[in-house]
């Protein structure tokens, strides 16, 4: 079949796999985008191919530092780290500042230049050492932000760089964090194999629960319904789709703050 580009093409497509039209699979509708819901949560929570490393740029508030806290979009999932966009050892300061003056002399030391009489090239790979040299000491004497993350507030706690004056009102600062893939806009989401899968397992769970409740009932015809068989079969399904996208495709979450 053609891309599933929409929730509803989703839905459709699992009631196929599950034997609609040729079979009635008794699941109402509200009961079916709960399901989705719930596969939407688990993919974006531990599906690799869910989110993205991006970067989330804010100016700090004196409500900030009044909270020590950031509050943060809900689509953040994880924070790796916050770096200040300013105020460090050798940025910002205008083009009479220590930073402009050092960097201005690593392009003079970088394509030759004259000190006391003396001629000197450095080359491309002097500038770069020397950047990377500068960036260590910047690291080595500011480093970054101390900050823990809670996804359930959307909130990331400053525990230092306030009482020393690092971070002050004005300040930019850069977060880097990995944020969910919203499906709404790129639909692409739908079409994953997982989502096709587990969310097939998920409604197949749900047809199972109801039918149980009816266990033993014999139909016109001498049809006795067993819904306890699916309902197994689909706790098995999705134990096993769940083992292996957290083996095969989960994010490992040492990389992470919170």
């Amino acid at each position: 079949m053609a891309q599933i580009t929409s929730r509803q093409q989703l839905v459709d497509y699992c009631l196929r796999r599950l034997g609609e039209p040729v079979i009635e699979v008794n699941v109402d509708e509200d009961q079916i985008e709960d399901k989705v819901d719930d596969a939407l949560q688990v993919y974006q929570e531990f599906h690799s191919d869910a989110t993205y490393r991006t970067y989330y740029e804010t100016e700090v508030t004196q409500e900030n530092l009044d909270n020590k806290a950031i509050d943060l979009p809900n689509n953040i999932l994880y924070v790796a780290k916050m770096m200040r966009t300013g105020g460090g050892m050798y940025s910002g300061g205008g083009w009479m500042g220590y930073p402009y003056q050092m960097r201005a002399g690593m392009v003079g030391e970088g394509f030759g230049g004259t000190c006391g009489g003396n001629q000197w090239t450095g080359g491309l790979n002097y500038m770069v050492q020397m950047g990377q040299y500068m960036n260590l000491l910047d690291m080595m004497i500011n480093g970054y932000p101390l900050v823990t993350f809670s996804r359930r507030q959307n909130r990331l706690y400053l525990w230092s760089d306030i009482e020393d004056g690092q971070l002050e009102v004005g300040h930019n600062v850069a977060i880097e964090c990995y944020v969910t893939v919203d499906p709404n806009q790129y639909t692409s989401v739908y079409n994953d194999m997982f989502m096709k899968d587990f969310t097939t397992a998920l409604i197949k769970e749900q047809w199972g629960q109801n039918m149980s409740k009816f266990e033993g009932m014999q139909l016109p015809g001498g049809v006795t319904i067993n819904g306890r068989v699916i309902l197994e079969e689909a706790k098995g399904e999705i134990t096993e789709l769940r083992e292996r996208m957290r083996l095969e495709q989960e994010v490992p979450p040492e990389f992470f703050v919170g």
